[in-house]
């Protein structure tokens, strides 16, 4: 193949969906873990299951949704 033929990215469109989906997953998570303002009296919402289950999970399959969409080939269609 000469260079003229192959020119494009190196991912696809599909690729490059789920690499935005799965951005979006890694943020929501980390915005799930977020919490107040410090404060100098005991908050026992630092407890909560959003933010020690639901926020870090949801950032974990983000980040392995983005090696699975980076790593996805998709199917030829010839």
């Amino acid at each position: 193949m000469s260079s003229e033929e192959k020119k494009g990215f190196a991912l696809g469109k599909q690729n490059l969906i789920l690499m935005a989906v799965s951005f979006v997953l890694i943020v929501l998570g980390f915005l799930l873990m977020t919490g107040g303002s410090t404060q100098t009296t005991f908050n026992p919402d630092i407890f909560s299951t959003r933010r020690i289950t639901v926020g870090p999970m949801l950032s974990l399959f983000g980040f392995l949704a983005m090696i699975v969409a980076i790593l996805w080939k998709p199917k030829n269609k010839k």
